[in-house]
């Protein structure tokens, strides 16, 4: 292993670990504010859409086939709800756009 690494590797813990205990030490006390509050509610499940979102559009080859699966996605878990079928249904819905277009 080049020995120039480690100081990166240290950085990079130090950064990390700040990170994660700077909201310990700012916030002792238990949020009040209502606001602030709500918005650290909806924190992760926007995190989660952020990361998975531009994954599913290119994820094929081609885009259009992303954007169908994204929309019969989303209908089927509107109107279904069960995981399974609505991955089953995606993955039919890439299947039979990739062959068509």
């Amino acid at each position: 292993m080049n020995p120039g690494i480690y100081p990166s590797l240290l950085i990079m813990c130090l950064t990390v670990y700040c990170i994660r205990m700077l909201p310990f030490l700012v916030f002792r006390k238990e949020i009040t504010n209502r606001w602030l509050r709500s918005f650290l509610y909806y924190v992760p499940y926007v995190t989660l859409a952020v990361m998975t979102f531009p994954a599913i559009i290119t994820a094929t080859d081609n885009i259009w086939s992303g954007i169908a699966a994204l929309v019969v996605g989303l209908l089927a878990a509107w109107f279904n709800g069960d995981l399974f079928f609505v991955a089953v249904s995606c993955c039919a819905t890439v299947f039979l756009t990739g062959l068509f277009l």
